[in-house]
């Protein structure tokens, strides 16, 4: 047979005042256990920031170094352009050019056809047929 346990009898007894050492220490120790849990809390946010900042920091770094290397290749393809387009202007003043030479040409070219026509009226004028006749006749120079 088992033996039972006597039932515990309620605690009938109601405590009297709380010491006032126990309750400053118990005072302490929750306040502590706050401090420590907030602490941690916060240190552990802190930790997580600093950690994010210094990962962000390495991301900036390597985003700075391919922005300079992109900014390099940018100027070179820049150069490229303007190389082609200072080819380009010359182009177009080398055409502006031979435009302005050929106007000059035909000038002249014009001058000179003036001129013949004026020496070919001339000598016209100053070719005359035997007998005053009208040109149908022999010719002969003056």
């Amino acid at each position: 047979m088992a033996a039972t346990a006597p039932p515990i009898a309620p605690s009938t007894a109601i405590p009297t005042s709380p010491d006032p050492r126990q309750t400053a220490e118990a005072r302490e120790a929750f306040t502590a256990s706050l401090l420590s849990a907030g602490t941690s809390t916060v240190q552990s946010d802190l930790q997580n920031r600093a950690t994010d900042l210094h990962a962000n920091a390495a991301a900036i770094d390597r985003q700075e170094q391919e922005l300079l290397r992109q900014t390099k290749n940018l100027g070179k393809e820049s150069d490229k352009w303007q190389k082609v387009l200072d080819d380009g202007a010359r182009g177009v003043k080398e055409t502006g050019d031979v435009q302005n030479w050929a106007e000059m040409l035909e000038r002249d070219l014009c001058v000179l056809e003036d001129t013949m026509a004026m020496v070919e009226e001339g000598a016209e004028a100053k070719h005359v047929a035997p007998g005053g006749n009208d040109g149908l006749g022999e010719e002969k120079w003056r």
